[in-house]
């Protein structure tokens, strides 16, 4: 989940201060284990991002919410099959494979495809 803020550290540090969060960067990272694979362990990751930012494609939004996919190539050819817009953009690094999309009412969707091997930051919280 993302969202903008006026200020994202001084909110970052309200989440840190009042809810606990363990923020590096205004970021927090969830760690859960799936009912599949309990030894291999996943992450939801917060992030804050200040209100001027033209990382959500569409300045009126306030959340963009970032969707984790096995096969990024595969899930965008399907999308252009089936004329989803989808951002000219595609990034790479060393966090994975992005790409961008919107839904019909405008939200900007990110994809995401991790890295084979994922070292997570070590500021996480373990989630119940």
């Amino acid at each position: 989940m993302f969202f903008r803020a006026r200020n994202p550290k001084r909110l970052s540090d309200w989440y840190r201060k009042h809810l606990g969060l363990k923020t590096t960067q205004n970021t927090a990272l969830f760690t859960w284990q799936g009912p599949k694979e309990a030894k291999r362990k996943g992450y939801t990751v917060w992030a804050l991002f200040p209100s001027n930012t033209d990382y959500f494609h569409n300045p009126r939004k306030q959340f963009m919410i970032n969707y984790r996919v096995k096969n990024l190539e595969k899930v965008l050819q399907k999308l252009r099959r089936e004329r989803v817009k989808i951002a000219r953009k595609l990034e790479k690094s060393q966090y994975g494979k992005f790409a961008w999309i919107s839904d019909p009412e405008g939200n900007w969707l990110e994809l995401w495809e991790p890295p084979k091997k994922y070292a997570a930051p070590d500021d996480e919280t373990p989630m119940e």
